[in-house]
C-alpha cells in the first residue's frame, strides 16, 4: 500500500472515530449486568416462593390424606374438624360435597409446574387476598404492590392464603386452603436481595458514567494531539485534511465555491540562518495567527509543513480570490517593518456543481488533498523567484499535469521499446572548423504522441527518478554507436553524455559506467561524461571520489553549464575536471557585450591554467566564433556550426580513417 493511501486511510478512520461505540457498549454492559442482577434475583424470590408453596402443599397433601383415611371416621373428622383449615369435597361431577370453613376458592384455577419440572399441581387463587394467583402458563403470578402492602402491615408472620387440589379415592377432589408463611426474616432477606442489586446497579452504573467521562476527555485530548500544531500552537495538516475535507463534502456547503490554497513563507530558511530556528518558529506562529484572524465563516487555516501553510476560502470569482490572496500577502509583509518578506501561494479552486435543473449537487468525487497538490503545483511556477506572487490553478497547468502522467504511465514501456533515440549535436575546433567532439542528447520518438523534445520529459524524469535509467540507456547507445562507427572505419571523436546529479548518491557509479561502457565493447576514451555545475553543490568527497574513479578507468569528466548559476571556483579548485563547458546564458541576451567578454575571457584562461579544455555551447553567430576562437576556446557547441541530429546524419560530419577523406 503506498503512503498516500496509508494516509487516506488514516484520516477516515478517525474521521469515523467517534465515542458513540463506547457509550452503546458501556449502556449494553449495564444493560447485560442488570438483566443478570434481576434474573438472579428472581431466581432467589423464585427459590423462596416455591419452598414456601411446597410447605403449604404439604400441609394441605397430609389433610387430604387424613380426610380419605377417616372414611367417616368420627374421631378423625373431629379432630379434622378442630384444625385451622378450610377445604372443601367435590365429586366427579364438580358438587360440593363436603365443606370446612369458608369457602373463598376462587374459579380461577390453572395448572401449575415448579422450576424443577417434575410435580404440576392444580391451585386456585383465594377470592378475599388474591395477590398469589396461576397466571394461565404453568406458574405463579403476584401482584407485587397489594403484596408488599399486605406484607408491611403485618408486623410477625404473614399467611398468604392459595387454593391447592388434591385427588381423593372414590374419584373425589379435595381442594384445601394453603398458606405460605413469609416470615421478617424471609421479608427482609427479600429486601436486601433487592436493595443488594440495586445498589450494584448504581455502583456499576457510577463507574460506567465515570468511565465514559473519562474516555471522552482522553479522546478530546488525543484528537486535539493529533490535530496540533505545536509550531504554531494552532492547526496542522491533519486536521486541514479531515475538516476541509467534510467542509467541501458537506450538503450544507454544497452551494459554495471554495478555493484550496497553498501559501509558502519564502524567507523561512533565511529568516532562521539570520537569527534562530525558535524565532522563525515563532514568526510561522505570527504568520498563523493573522490568518486564522483573516479568516470567514466555514473557512479553515492550518500548517501544513516548515514555512507552507493549507488555507481552504470561500470564492466567489477567481478575480476576487487574486485580489483577496494579494491583500493577504500584504498584510503579511507588514508584520515585520525591519524585514522585506515574500510570499508565494497557489490556489485551486474547487467550484459549485449544479445538475441540468439547476439544484446544487454534492461534491462525492472531490478530494480536497488532489485539490492542494493541484494548489502546489500553481505555488511551483513562481518557485523560480524569490519574489511574492499568486497563481491559479488553471487548464494549462492542468494539462502539465495530464503530460507528467502520462509520461509516467509510458516511460518504462518507452525504455523497454527503444522509442528514446539518441541525438548527437557536433563540437567544432573554432579556428580550424574540424569535427572535435559531439553531445549525446535524448529525444522521445513516440509513436502514440509523435516527436518528443527533451524540454517536454527531461524535467519530469528528474521529478520522477527516472532521468538514471535514462542516463545508462543514453551512455549504453553512445557506447555501442562509437563502436559501430569504429567497425565500418570512422575516425571518432569523444561523445559527451549527461549523467544526472541524482547518480551521485551511488557508491559505485564510476563502476557502472565503466561495465556499460565495456558490455558495448568501446573504448573508454570515446565517451566523456557530463556533470551539471548544479551536481557540485551537493556531497562534494563522493563528487570526488567518483571523478577520480572516472578518469582512472580513462573516461574525461566535463562540467556542464558553467555559469548557468552561482558558479563555484571552489569547483574548479577541488575537481579533477578535464572539460569546462562555458553556458550559453554567456552568448546571449545582457550578457553580450563588453562585461560578458571579459567574463568569458579570464573563464577561458582560468580553464586553460588548470589544464582543462574548454567547450562554448549556444554560439550562434559568426562574431561570437571569432572571438572565442581569438581567446583560445578549444571547442563551440551551437547552431553556428550544427544542429542536434540524428545519428544517421552526424555519420556523415565525421572522417573515414582508411582514405581521411569525408564521411559518407
Amino acid at each position: 500500500m503506498s503512503r498516500s493511501k496509508e494516509r487516506v486511510k488514516l484520516y477516515k478512520k478517525v474521521r469515523n472515530t467517534s465515542l458513540w461505540g463506547s457509550v452503546i457498549m458501556y449502556i449494553l454492559l449495564i444493560i447485560m449486568f442488570l438483566a443478570m442482577m434481576l434474573f438472579l434475583a428472581g431466581f432467589v424470590l423464585e427459590y423462596i416462593f416455591e419452598t414456601k408453596f411446597a410447605e403449604g402443599y404439604r400441609e394441605t397433601q397430609q389433610l387430604a390424606q387424613l380426610y380419605d383415611a377417616g372414611n367417616g371416621d368420627r374421631s378423625i373428622t373431629d379432630y379434622i374438624n378442630k384444625l385451622d383449615n378450610d377445604f372443601i369435597v367435590k365429586d366427579k361431577s364438580g358438587r360440593v360435597v363436603f365443606q370446612k370453613g369458608k369457602n373463598t376458592c376462587s374459579d380461577n384455577g390453572g395448572e401449575v409446574e415448579l422450576s424443577n419440572g417434575k410435580e404440576k399441581y392444580m391451585v386456585y387463587a383465594d377470592t378475599e387476598t388474591d395477590y398469589i394467583y396461576p397466571d394461565g402458563d404453568g406458574g405463579l403470578d403476584v401482584r407485587f404492590k397489594e403484596l408488599v402492602d399486605y406484607i408491611s402491615s403485618h408486623e410477625n408472620n404473614t399467611r398468604l392464603p392459595i387454593w391447592v387440589e388434591t385427588e381423593l379415592s372414590g374419584e373425589k377432589t379435595f381442594i384445601a386452603k394453603a398458606y405460605l408463611t413469609v416470615s421478617t426474616r424471609d421479608t427482609v432477606l427479600v429486601i436486601e436481595l433487592l436493595a443488594g442489586v440495586f445498589g450494584i446497579v448504581v455502583v456499576i452504573g457510577v463507574i460506567t458514567i465515570i468511565k465514559i467521562i473519562r474516555s471522552v476527555i482522553n479522546y478530546r485530548r488525543v484528537v486535539k494531539l493529533f490535530y496540533h500544531d505545536p509550531v504554531t500552537m494552532g492547526h496542522n495538516w491533519n486536521w486541514y485534511i479531515r475538516y476541509g475535507d467534510d467542509r467541501i463534502h458537506d450538503l450544507r456547503t454544497r452551494r459554495y465555491s471554495f478555493a484550496v490554497v497553498n501559501l509558502v513563507f519564502r524567507n523561512y530558511r533565511n529568516y532562521c540562518l539570520c537569527h534562530s530556528i525558535a524565532d522563525g518558529e515563532k514568526m510561522l506562529a505570527r504568520i498563523n495567527g493573522v490568518l486564522t484572524g483573516e479568516l470567514e465563516k466555514n473557512e479553515l487555516c492550518a500548517h501544513a509543513t516548515m514555512s507552507n501553510f493549507a488555507l481552504l476560502l470561500r470564492c466567489d470569482s477567481e478575480e476576487s480570490l487574486k485580489q483577496r490572496l494579494e491583500q493577504l500577502i500584504a498584510k503579511l509583509q507588514g508584520m515585520d517593518s525591519e524585514h522585506n518578506f515574500a510570499f508565494q501561494i497557489g490556489a485551486d479552486v474547487v467550484k459549485a456543481q449544479k445538475s441540468e435543473n439547476g439544484h446544487y449537487l454534492k461534491r462525492r468525487d472531490m478530494s480536497i488533498e488532489n485539490a492542494y497538490n493541484n494548489a502546489c503545483s500553481a505555488r511551483a511556477t513562481l518557485a523560480d523567484t524569490e519574489e511574492s506572487g499568486v497563481r491559479i490553478f488553471d487548464s494549462g497547468l492542468l494539462e502539465e499535469q495530464r503530460w507528467y502522467d502520462t509520461v509516467h504511465e509510458h516511460q518504462q514501456t518507452a525504455l523497454k521499446n527503444e522509442e528514446f533515440v539518441v541525438y548527437y549535436q557536433p563540437k567544432y575546433d573554432p579556428r580550424t572548423n574540424v569535427l572535435k567532439g559531439a553531445e549525446a542528447l535524448v529525444r522521445w520518438d513516440s509513436p502514440e504522441f509523435g516527436f518528443v523534445t527533451p524540454g517536454r520529459i527531461i524535467p519530469i524524469f528528474e521529478k520522477n527518478g527516472f532521468i538514471t535509467e535514462i542516463d545508462h540507456y543514453m551512455i549504453a547507445h553512445a557506447a555501442r554507436d562509437q563502436k559501430m562507427w569504429l567497425d565500418k572505419g570512422y575516425k571518432c571523436v569523444p561523445v559527451s553524455v549527461n549523467v544526472s546529479r541524482a547518480h551521485f548518491v551511488e557508491n559505485d557509479l564510476a563502476q557502472q559506467i565503466r561495465d556499460i561502457v565495456d558490455k558495448e565493447q568501446c573504448p573508454h576514451e570515446l565517451i566523456e561524461i557530463e556533470l551539471t555545475e548544479s551536481a557540485f553543490f551537493d556531497d562534494k568527497k563522493a563528487m570526488i571520489k567518483t571523478i577520480k574513479k572516472l578518469r582512472e578507468y580513462g573516461f574525461a569528466v566535463s562540467m556542464d553549464d558553467f555559469g548557468a548559476g552561482y558558479s563555484s571556483l571552489n569547483s574548479l579548485k577541488d575537481m579533477p575536471l578535464d572539460v569546462l563547458k562555458l553556458d550559453a546564458g554567456f552568448f546571449r541576451g545582457e550578457n553580450e557585450g563588453e562585461r560578458g567578454e571579459i567574463v568569458v575571457s579570464e573563464a577561458i584562461k582560468l580553464a586553460k591554467n588548470l589544464k582543462m579544455r574548454t567547450v562554448a555551447e549556444g554560439v550562434e553567430e559568426k562574431a561570437q566564433v571569432d572571438f572565442l576562437a581569438q581567446q583560445g576556446c578549444d571547442m563551440i557547441q551551437g547552431y553556428y556550426f550544427a544542429k542536434p541530429m540524428p545519428r544517421e546524419e552526424y555519420v556523415h560530419k565525421m572522417e573515414r580513417t582508411d582514405d581521411g577523406g569525408a564521411g559518407e
